[in-house]
């Protein structure tokens, strides 16, 4: 059961029937193990460790977090399975908006959970980073790589043709001497030049 997110604009999740469920992908039946291995399971997928920057993966932490403050506390899922569960403070809860921040969590849950992140999936999270950050390094150099290669090819050309690459970048900046120029750019210029005048 994977929560659509379309619920109204501004509801508080607590006055929906199904939200919380919906959230951590939970029947109405489950069971307090149930509830608890989902919200892991859902708190490990949308954890800011792993979505670094993501505001939707944030917003979706804080979701769950106030599903499972509720559902997992007995008194609190009565209350909300019956349709009476209260915004009030004297509930002894805070409950808020689709846009307000982890609502009711709390400092046990959070420590719970800290737990068993670091128990169950300490490991896979310090590889996956690693793994993100190795991949994003070899992007990187696959490109600085190509850049170089075309860089080499345009030199060795310009090589051949020195006088009349002379040529042009002093006719270029002299006609342009507050132009900014972009090395690559000016490069192609340079050997479009050269190849229109000697191959044409």
């Amino acid at each position: 059961i994977a929560y659509s997110g379309t619920q109204e604009k501004g509801s508080p999740l607590y006055k929906s029937k199904s939200a919380y469920y919906d959230i951590l992908e939970v029947s109405p039946t489950a069971t307090h193990v149930q509830i608890k291995t989902a919200y892991y399971k859902q708190s490990f997928i949308y954890h800011p460790d792993k979505n670094a920057g993501s505001e939707e993966a944030a917003f979706r932490f804080s979701q769950i977090s106030e599903a499972y403050s509720v559902l997992g506390n007995k008194a609190l899922r009565r209350k909300y399975d019956r349709g009476i569960l209260s915004q009030s403070p004297a509930s002894g809860q805070q409950t808020g908006t689709r846009h307000s921040p982890s609502v009711g969590a709390t400092q046990q849950n959070i420590s719970d959970f800290d737990t068993f992140i670091r128990s169950h999936y300490g490991e896979q999270l310090k590889r996956e980073q690693e793994i993100r950050q190795r991949r994003e390094e070899i992007i990187r150099k696959k490109e600085e790589l190509y850049e170089d290669m075309e860089l080499g090819r345009m030199c060795q050309i310009t090589q051949i043709y020195g006088t009349d690459m002379s040529y042009l970048i002093f006719f270029f900046f002299a006609t342009n001497p507050y132009q900014k120029v972009n090395t690559k750019y000016t490069l192609k210029l340079t050997l479009y030049y050269i190849l229109t005048k000697h191959f044409s």
